[in-house]
């Protein structure tokens, strides 16, 4: 079914969300999954100067995907965790073009509702770009 799938990750409910399912998928098809954050340049600069501490931030972005290792450890599925930097939506559809996935799962709404309303949703951008299917999760 499917060999490669890439599980967005954002600390958002729906992004676990699109974890959970991503997993489920993953097991059926014995498939290698990569659970990608992205690291947006604007925001990143934002936390900076909330926290002042580099080490915090870092620690702060681990634990948002945390859960999803753990969740698939327990499964037994092959995973590697990749942090990304740029524009999220074009930084998931080029690393999927990249490692030649077969599926894109990503939450419907991640944490910025402003920048969703100015600029157009991650999920959206990556819908229209991928080469590949994309599994929106509400």
């Amino acid at each position: 079914m499917f060999n490669k799938l890439i599980v967005a990750v954002d600390g958002s409910e729906q992004s676990l969300k699109a974890a959970e399912k991503g997993i489920i998928l993953a097991k059926k098809s014995n498939a290698y999954v990569y659970v990608v954050y992205v690291v947006d340049r604007s925001i990143s600069k934002a936390e900076v100067m909330q926290t002042w501490d580099s080490l915090g931030i870092t620690e702060k972005k681990q634990k948002k995907f945390k859960w999803v290792e753990r969740a698939a450890e327990k499964e037994k599925i092959s995973y590697e965790v990749k942090l990304l930097r740029g524009e999220p939506g074009i930084a998931i559809v080029n690393f999927a073009k990249e490692v030649g996935a077969d599926l894109i799962i990503i939450g419907s709404r991640g944490l910025n509702q402003f920048q969703q309303l100015v600029l157009g949703s991650v999920s959206h951008k990556v819908m229209k770009r991928a080469t590949c299917p994309v599994l929106i999760i509400k």
